[in-house]
Parts: C-alpha cells; structure tokens; sequence
C-alpha cells in the first residue's frame, strides 16, 4: 500500500466543487459579531469567500491556512493572509476574535490548536467555530472504507480527520480555560453542487492517494454506487451526510468568574 499523501488544497477546484462551505459558515459571522476596528483571525480560511465577508463588516481580518494555493486565492481578495499551520500558532494576545469554519477537524491535534488559539486571543476575546462532528460523513467515510478494504488497503491508514463530541471538544475547551456559552451538534444533510466523486477528489485526495491510477476511475465508480441508495435524491442531486459542531466560547479577562 502507498502511504497517504496528504490532502491537497487547489483552490479552483475548491473554488467549484466547496462553494458551500462558505455559504453555510455565514452564521458563525452573526455568531462573533465582528466590530469595526477589531482585529480578527480566520483559522483555516480557505479560498477567502467567508474571510472577505468578515472584512466586510469593518474589522481587520488576516485569514491563515496550511495551504498556500488558498492563502493565495485569499490574498487575491486583497485581504491579509499567510500560510500557517493551525496546529502551531504563534501568535501572542493579538486578535479580538477568532472564527474557524470547517477547518478544525482536519487538524488532528486538537490540544495544540486550542492552545494555540487561547495563546492568539485578548483576555475577553471571542471564538466562534464550526466543524465536523461525531458522526460526520459517516456513509461516505464507510463507503471509501470498504472500497478501500475490498482492495486490500488500510483506510485507518487514510483517515484525515478528527470529529469530536460536543462533550470532547467542550472538555477540551474548557480545560484550557476557556468558558464555552454554546456547543451542540447540528445534523445538516448538506446538497452538493456536483457528483459525489467531486466531493471525494475535493475532500477525500488521502483516500484517493493509496489507490493504483489505474484503479481510481473504478474505485470512485464503486463508491458512487454503494452512496446511491442513501445520498442519491430523485430529483438527481447527491447530499452529502454532513453532521456539524458548532461552538462559541470566550477567553475570559482574568478575575471573572
């Protein structure tokens, strides 16, 4: 088996098969409330769709992600970005707020992140945040592993993602020291703008990276095929089985309670 490459981010692709994922992260800019003047970091921004609709609202955002094909995408919009592992921020009580949408399950050092995002926030700061959740993509995940399977391969080996329970992640949060206000899971079947074998070579490149070349076009078919009874609608557009957790905490000034 070759070992996994790890996902690559191009932003075009992004760009037309992911343009939901911006879409529906809308709520989580109500959710922070971003002010005039603030500075505000978007961790794991992506193409900047969302980053820009942060700027928008008259704050100083700088959008980071560990892909430079996004950081780029982002800086296109001429917002601020940078290239930066989630995992080892570096940042010292410079921002106000912090929003992270779709981004922190692909992290899988969670402590570290959150360290990393207590470390980047103000006494007082905000964080608002949506990822995957317990039981997200669970057909689709099982689909590629069996797929996988039938072939011999170790999809353990593929997993690149990390879907914690509301109880995990707001344990986690608040061992850190943060007061978590809000944490739930939000089961959200999500339509696709394409074939799931979009969303696959969008979302699921590890996965696809210890298949043969050879082999791809079929394994893609064989997935498909076992996804079309559950995720296949009538009307002849596929959705996605997306659960999501949602979160808003504070890092609190010191002395409050």
């Amino acid at each position: 088996m070759a070992a996994p490459e790890p996902q690559r981010w191009i932003a075009d692709r992004y760009a037309r098969n992911a343009r939901f994922v911006a879409d529906l992260g809308e709520p989580l800019i109500d959710m922070l409330a971003p002010a005039p003047g603030e500075k505000i970091l978007d961790l794991g921004c992506g193409d900047g769709a969302l980053t820009k609709k942060i700027a928008d609202c008259g704050a100083w955002v700088l959008g980071v992600d560990a892909s430079p094909d996004q950081v780029q995408a982002t800086a296109a919009l001429g917002i601020p970005a940078a290239v930066v592992d989630g995992q080892s921020l570096t940042f010292d009580q410079a921002f106000d707020g912090i929003l992270s949408n779709a981004a922190l399950h692909w992290m899988r050092r969670p402590n570290e992140v959150i360290d990393g995002m207590w470390r980047s926030l103000r006494p007082g700061g905000r964080l608002v945040g949506e990822m995957g959740g317990a039981g997200n993509i669970a057909a689709i995940s099982q689909a590629l592993g069996d797929a996988l399977a039938r072939r011999g391969l170790d999809s353990n080996a593929a997993w690149p993602w990390y879907f914690p329970t509301p109880e995990d992640y707001r344990g986690r949060l608040e061992a850190r020291g943060f007061r978590v206000d809000t944490i739930e899971l939000i089961p959200r079947p999500t339509p696709l703008p394409g074939d799931i074998r979009d969303w696959i070579h969008t979302f699921g490149g590890q996965f696809l990276s210890t298949v043969p070349d050879a082999d791809r076009a079929a394994f893609l078919d064989e997935v498909a095929a076992a996804l079309r009874p559950a995720l296949y609608r009538p009307q002849g557009q596929w959705v996605a089985d997306y659960v999501r957790l949602r979160f808003s905490a504070v890092r609190p000034v010191e002395g409050d309670a």
